[in-house]
């Protein structure tokens, strides 16, 4: 049994309309989630709005839960408050796979359902280190798996982790391994790391 296809509902203009609005009238006829995010919401959730290809229907929070989607951290759809381990770790993962776009608190938390001063100190206090941090982090370590595997140019390997600015990019990277990203791909690419 397909649970996605059992349990959603369509996504009618008017419920859409209900999402644009943030209607708050139709928080007890039915929730969405957000595929690409694996989050649902109430109608009148604040959140950042959803493309509508993205967006399933489900009659209650239950039917979400059991096709694994998790509850918005802002709107509380079940009701509970989502632990904060678990809402760090959506945050992580949508770094994880989206280190290479222009990611801000504030996109952050409008993806992952939260205000930006609530994210950064929940992130801080469960991760050790700021969302910033975290994303730098993810971004030298990706530029350092594409200086050592390939001979893309410098200038590409910035873009390519998310860092348009060459200078910024190599002054980063200098600062986090110890070595600009050139230098960095000569000493490895002559055995000396």
């Amino acid at each position: 049994m397909n649970i996605l296809r059992d349990s959603n509902i369509q996504l009618t203009e008017e419920k859409w309309q209900a999402i644009l609005d943030n209607d708050s009238t139709f928080n007890d006829h039915f929730f969405y989630a957000v595929k690409t995010t694996g989050i649902f919401c109430r109608p009148s959730c604040k959140s950042r709005l959803p493309k509508k290809e993205n967006v399933l229907i489900f009659r209650d929070a239950r039917q979400a839960l059991s096709a694994n989607f998790r509850p918005c951290k802002r709107c509380k759809p079940t009701g509970e408050r989502l632990p904060d381990e678990v809402w760090i770790s959506q945050i992580t993962e949508y770094i994880d796979s989206n280190f290479q776009e222009k990611l801000t608190l504030q996109t952050l938390a409008d993806v992952c359902h939260g205000s930006p001063y609530h994210l950064q100190r929940t992130f801080k206090r469960v991760r050790g280190i700021s969302p910033n941090e975290y994303i730098e982090h993810t971004r030298i370590n990706k530029a350092i798996e594409l200086l050592i595997h390939t001979n893309t140019s410098i200038a590409t390997i910035g873009l390519a982790v998310g860092m348009k600015n060459t200078a910024y990019f190599v002054t980063l990277f200098k600062k986090k391994i110890g070595f600009t990203p050139n230098e960095y791909r000569i000493l490895h690419n002559d055995g000396g790391l």
